[in-house]
C-alpha cells in the first residue's frame, strides 16, 4: 500500500467568486514553499527524489501529471519500478502529501500552469539530500 495521501479541498462558488480550500490539510512539517511555473507543456521537469524529505504539491493554475517513484536503490535504481500517476488541476482542489524517500517527475497539461509546492526541509537540507534521474525514465511523457 503506497503511503502518498491525496486530501481533497473543497471549492465555493457564488456571486463574490471562488474560494478553493485545503479544510483538511495540516501544516505540520512544512519548512518552506515555491511556486513551479512551466510556460509550455512540452517541458518535462524531473525527476528529483529525496530519502529524507517530505513533499506537498498543489495545482493554483493549469494542469498537471505528477509522476511518484520510490527508487530501490538510490544510485542505480531499477529501471522497471511502479509509477504513480496523479493528475492535477485547477478547477480540482486537492493535495498530493509524498512522503520521504520518493522522486517526482512533473509535467504541465496546459501552458502557463502554475503548481505550488510545500517541502519538509530547508535549503541546506534539501542540497544534501537530492537525487536526480533523466526525466525519460520510468514514464513515457509523450501519452501526457
Amino acid at each position: 500500500m503506497s503511503a502518498i495521501k491525496l486530501i481533497q479541498g473543497e471549492i465555493f462558488t457564488d456571486h463574490r467568486g471562488q474560494i478553493s480550500s485545503l479544510n483538511n490539510f495540516c501544516f505540520d512539517g512544512v519548512q518552506r514553499f515555491y511556486f513551479i511555473h512551466h510556460p509550455d507543456r512540452q517541458v518535462v521537469r524531473g525527476w528529483h527524489g529525496h530519502r529524507c524529505e517530505k513533499k506537498w504539491f498543489y495545482c493554483v493554475k493549469g494542469s498537471f501529471t505528477l509522476a511518484l517513484v520510490q527508487p530501490d536503490n538510490w544510485d542505480n535504481p531499477s529501471d522497471n519500478l511502479p509509477v504513480e500517476l496523479f493528475q492535477m488541476t485547477e478547477s480540482d482542489s486537492k493535495i498530493v502529501c509524498v512522503p520521504e524517500g520518493y522522486a517526482n517527475c512533473l509535467k504541465a497539461g496546459k501552458n502557463n500552469s502554475t503548481l505550488l509546492v510545500f517541502s519538509g526541509k530547508r535549503l541546506p537540507e534539501a542540497y544534501n539530500d537530492s537525487w536526480r534521474y533523466d526525466s525519460a525514465r520510468w514514464v513515457d511523457w509523450s501519452k501526457y
